[in-house]
């Protein structure tokens, strides 16, 4: 079989394997069967319902991990779909289906990529696939929890490249080497419930809340939280939901509910923000409760073997030259970059990802697969 229709057939195998968080769906069995045939040592790494597959192969430095995840999210309404999401189908030279941008394609041409490799020699070094059916997810029995077990065993890989979806427009104009942090807070405001009629007798948690918002806001649209660099924008605050209220038109409420987001460079920190937050709202004399959540840290790879190992290859195959993109949501990467890795993410068009008809470009799938091997090989040989 040629190695065009290696990618195409294996990426259309995954998609057909209705992986739906946290559900690997046999995804990485199947995988699993490819790189044991290599030579690859399989272990298991399972938590909470979700399936870790980490696979090595070969013995010292450099280690250069293959990263990605095989759950997709909901399809939404079948009737919306042109084909089912879940039976892969060509439609012009576009292939059809969940997960065939994110990331079911990446996972394939990693794996193709790997056996090509293999099959022109030895490596100075180890290759690693680290694949997980929790990134769509809360993200926290995944990749998280397998760096947590490397970090305790002394691991150190040196590269690794995660397989998100990252063009822009075409395949190889765009790839990612940092990602914003995220913090996140559910922010609860004391009040005492009462009749509208009588607010003396109450204490309305939402006129409490207002001039704190408004201060908070204010700050995002005047100096900021903090000015970007080079790499990353300035630091951004978004609330996401607020909700008070019995649902009756006549009831003071006694309770005020907050949503907000910062997608944060590598400017501040999250212990910085909390601070600040907690500054505005205590200076208002707010009585409320603050559950922080932080789904990761702000990360940057900067010039380096990786980055130019990747350019290079992708120049090679499709004779462009990448930007470096740092936006975005987050990705696994965020758990990989602080055990030292030098890390990037390199996929296909990501226009369609988690969109009805998710799609990829059936060409673009042997240049994924072709550019995997490229940087692999400027660096294990």
């Amino acid at each position: 079989m040629a190695d065009d229709a290696r990618v195409l057939e294996l990426t259309q195998a995954l998609i057909a394997r209705r992986s739906l968080t946290p559900d690997d769906a046999g995804c990485c069995a199947l995988i699993g069967e490819r790189l044991a045939v290599l030579g690859f040592q399989l272990e298991w790494l399972n938590a909470g319902g979700v399936t870790n597959l980490w696979a090595t192969f070969g013995s010292g430095a450099p280690l250069f991990v293959l990263a990605g995840h095989t759950d997709v999210v909901p399809p939404g309404p079948r009737e919306r779909w042109a084909s089912d999401p879940f039976q892969p189908e060509i439609r012009d030279g576009v292939l059809y289906g969940r997960g065939a941008a994110d990331m079911k394609s990446g996972l394939a041409a990693m794996v193709c990529a790997v056996e090509r490799l293999l099959a022109q020699g030895p490596i100075n070094g180890s290759i690693a696939f680290l694949i997980t059916s929790d990134e769509e997810g809360v993200a926290q029995h995944g990749t998280r929890h397998v760096v947590e077990i490397l970090k305790q065993r002394g691991v150190q890989p040196d590269y690794a490249i995660v397989g998100e979806a990252t063009g822009a427009e075409i395949f190889g104009d765009r790839i990612t080497i940092g990602r914003r942090g995220s913090l996140g807070c559910d922010l609860r405001v004391h009040g005492k419930q009462g009749h509208v009629a009588y607010p003396q007798k109450a204490d309305n948690p939402i006129h409490r809340l207002a001039p704190a918002l408004a201060e908070l806001a204010a700050i995002q649209a005047a100096d900021g939280w903090d000015t970007g660099n080079a790499h990353f924008p300035p630091t951004s605050f978004q609330i996401s939901n607020i909700h008070a209220g019995t649902g009756a038109n006549n009831v003071i409420p006694g309770e005020a509910d907050l949503v907000f987001n910062f997608r944060y460079c590598t400017e501040s920190t999250a212990e910085g923000l909390k601070a600040r937050v907690h500054e505005v709202l205590d200076r208002h004399s707010l009585r409320y409760d603050a559950t922080w959540w932080h789904s990761g840290e702000p990360f940057l790879t900067r010039q380096g073997a990786l980055i130019g190992a990747a350019q290079a290859a992708i120049a090679d195959v499709t004779g462009l030259t990448p930007t470096l993109f740092t936006g975005g949501g987050t990705s696994d990467a965020r758990f990989i970059a602080p055990m030292g890795a030098e890390v990037v993410e390199i996929g296909p068009v990501n226009d369609s990802i988690h969109k009805i008809d998710e799609h990829v470009r059936v060409e673009d799938l042997s240049k994924l697969s072709r550019v995997y091997e490229g940087v692999l090989q400027r660096l294990l040989r």
